[in-house]
């Protein structure tokens, strides 16, 4: 008898998190496209804002100091667009029946979210280290040292992290995976209106408002004061603030929306 109560037992929370997050990486291994396609969209862009636009939005009218400017918002760009596939992942298990199978399982079922994000995660820092590579190459000249790429490597780890979490509840809230990817796009709207490709005295008055008053410009600016040398001011804390507010806000609602589902 004791020896049948061990063997049902449930696994360790631990142990039960290893495998999901093993399960979501292999899925990111195999989809080759979609880390490509993570990348590419941001180096696009770069390319286009640098080459074509440059010019024209520089004050100096040259691209090549164009390129300090912009890099910081195409490295959140980039963490955008790696992020809202995790919308999609979630929303096919939400919709597959392969949640139903593990409800039934003794284990912890709303680990395979977790799963989900630590995947997106690795997805996005080898994004991440793709297009800031691309970019040095295109000339971007960061005067950073070290403790100024740490700090903005923890704002972005930060960034990141809130972003995908708010990703993963849109997947499990949206009725079909094209529903989430639809829902998920229109975050990546935000960097256009913010300061990561102009800056946002630039805007009109009621677009300047909205501009200064969002997650993204704050982070974009952060980002461009430690990498760059721009005077940081109030934006890292601000920057902090908000991602650690969309973290908790994102996380809230993903639990809620995976309870509700699950008693259905």
């Amino acid at each position: 008898m004791g020896e049948r109560s061990e063997a049902w037992r449930m696994p360790s929370m631990w142990a039960t998190a290893a495998v999901f997050i093993g399960r979501s990486l292999r899925h990111s291994v195999r989809n080759v496209e979609a880390l490509v396609m993570a990348v590419m969209l941001p180096v696009m862009l770069m390319l286009m804002f640098t080459y074509v636009f440059g010019g024209a939005l520089d004050p100096d009218g040259n691209y090549r100091n164009y390129i300090n400017y912009v890099v910081p918002g195409i490295i959140l760009l980039c963490a955008g667009f790696g992020s809202s596939g995790t919308a999609v992942e979630v929303a096919l298990d939400m919709t597959g029946g392969i949640m139903d199978r593990f409800r039934t399982m003794p284990i912890r079922s709303k680990l395979v979210i977790a799963g989900h994000v630590a995947a997106s995660l690795a997805r996005n820092f080898t994004a991440t280290a793709i297009v800031i590579a691309l970019a040095l190459a295109m000339g971007f000249r960061p005067n950073a040292g070290l403790p100024e790429w740490i700090g903005a490597a923890l704002i972005l780890m930060l960034f990141i992290l809130a972003i995908t979490w708010l990703y993963a509840a849109i997947g499990i809230v949206a009725g079909t995976p094209s529903a989430a990817s639809g829902y998920g796009f229109v975050l990546l709207f935000l960097p256009y209106l913010s300061s990561a490709f102009v800056r946002t005295d630039t805007m009109p008055d009621w677009l300047q408002w909205i501009a200064e008053n969002q997650p993204i410009t704050p982070i974009v600016e952060s980002l461009r004061g430690l990498l760059i040398g721009d005077p940081v001011g109030d934006h890292a804390w601000k920057a902090v603030v908000w991602c650690l507010f969309i973290l908790l806000g994102a996380y809230l609602w993903a639990s809620y929306a995976f309870r509700r589902k699950g008693r259905r």
